[in-house]
């Protein structure tokens, strides 16, 4: 049917006639957008980039409020922003999805979505589990699970409240990442599982949009998992190991007695650019904390605007800036936008590896625990190979830790093996106070 008399008739059905509509045949879903049959309990979509995961699961939403009146769901999603723009409010989220006459009203304040039928569903954020604690449902749907800061605790605190009804149902949708929930998830007994690639949806697709990622990332790795949905292993070759991230994780920052921002800047802003690489930290005795990653693609303005707005965020000490890739410039911007950052520029005089060494070194001894989980920076530190272009996110860790816990003390050339991380311990001080 044409948009209009599609909803023309849907508009003319009694509820009895929408609750027996298989509801994929209102909104024309690929066969694999359709949840299964039987009785399911959690069906997993891991899609590429484009494939129309926020569809899926907005409609999988509607479905279930609209056929189960009275019922009550939750909706999840990677940050309060991600939940409200994206998977609700969205041109395919679930209040623009579904039959006209069935779509449900948001309320932001309250945090909840309700339905014409009664049913309703709690709105939720994957970055406070606790949140989580109390709401029970019948279904709920997940988005982009792979990417969720506190991935574990949010999925638990989920399935504690995931008890309704008979056969509960839940619909989780995610591009693919090596991180312990979305393995835990995949080993969940009785889940069914579909998987999906760019390329699939590539009609409803901008052209431009199309060329310029399959140009850029095809055959790479990254194009392997964002494209093709591919779960990609850790590279046994890396200097980073995925278990010691996962070992030492914690959900709550300590009391540090000093904080920093590292920056590692591109040298252009253009659509080919690096990204500039900026990650937070700081130390605590003899351990070492990731606070916040706020990488990002822009000018040199822009750059030295995330890095400033990390530096008063976090209260930091210092700003190290690695100035061998054009950087020097940093300062000057620095200085105009903001003269009160304190600025340490920092100089590659070793090569990539041996730089990186030490710091992987502190990793693989637990000393350092990332506050939450950092998929893109944990993807790079577990896939990059010395000899490798080096990413920006890993580039800017090896130069917090150094600064932070390996001081300016020369770095031993030899293997991870041989280095005694001990004697880089750092002379404990408070951290300042404004």
């Amino acid at each position: 049917m044409k948009p209009q008399k599609r909803r023309e008739w849907i508009a003319g059905l009694s509820d009895t006639d929408i609750a027996s509509i298989p509801w994929f045949l209102v909104w024309g879903a690929r066969d694999k957008q359709v949840p299964p049959e039987g009785d399911w309990s959690l069906w997993l979509s891991l899609a590429g980039r484009g494939f129309g995961k926020t569809n899926m699961i907005a409609e999988f939403a509607n479905m279930k409020a609209s056929t189960m009146p009275g019922s009550l769901g939750i909706v999840i999603a990677p940050t309060a922003a991600d939940v409200r723009d994206v998977t609700i409010q969205g041109p395919s989220g679930i209040v623009n999805a579904g039959a006209i006459a069935e779509r449900p009203t948001y309320n932001p304040s309250n945090r909840l979505i309700t339905w014409p039928n009664g049913s309703k569903a709690y709105v939720r954020s994957a970055d406070s589990p606790d949140r989580l604690r109390g709401p029970q449902c019948h279904w709920f749907v997940a988005d982009e699970l792979a990417v969720w800061r506190y991935g574990v605790e949010a999925w638990d605190m989920l399935m504690f409240g995931f008890r309704l009804g008979d056969i509960p149902q839940g619909a989780i949708a995610t591009t693919p990442k090596n991180c312990k929930v979305l393995r835990d998830v995949l080993s969940t007994p009785g889940l069914v599982k579909t998987t999906g690639t760019t390329y699939e949806n590539r009609r409803n697709l901008s052209t431009v949009f199309f060329d310029r990622i399959i140009t850029k990332y095809e055959g790479t790795r990254l194009g392997r998992q964002e494209l093709n949905a591919e779960l990609i292993e850790d590279n046994e070759h890396a200097l980073w190991k995925r278990e010691w991230i996962d070992d030492t994780r914690i959900l709550k920052t300590p009391e540090l007695y000093r904080v920093g921002v590292a920056m590692d800047p591109a040298a252009t802003s253009s659509a080919n650019a690096d990204d500039c690489g900026v990650i937070g930290g700081g130390v605590l005795d003899t351990d070492g904390y990731v606070l916040e990653d706020a990488t990002v693609h822009g000018t040199p303005t822009e750059q030295a605007k995330a890095a400033i707005t990390m530096y008063h965020k976090l209260q930091a000490d210092v700003l190290i800036v690695e100035a061998n890739n054009g950087g020097e410039w940093i300062p000057t911007v620095i200085n105009q936008i903001d003269s009160s950052v304190h600025v340490k520029i920092v100089h590659a005089s070793r090569g990539k590896q041996t730089r990186a060494e030490p710091v992987s070194a502190l990793y693989e001894q637990r000393r350092i625990h990332h506050v939450g989980a950092f998929s893109a920076l944990e993807d790079e530190l577990c896939q990059w190979e010395p000899g490798q272009a080096s990413p920006n996110r890993l580039d800017a860790v090896v130069w917090l830790f150094t600064e932070l816990m390996l001081g300016n003390t020369t770095v031993p050339s030899s293997s991870t093996a041989n280095v005694d991380v001990n004697q880089y311990k750092p002379v404990r001080r408070k951290r300042r106070r404004r």
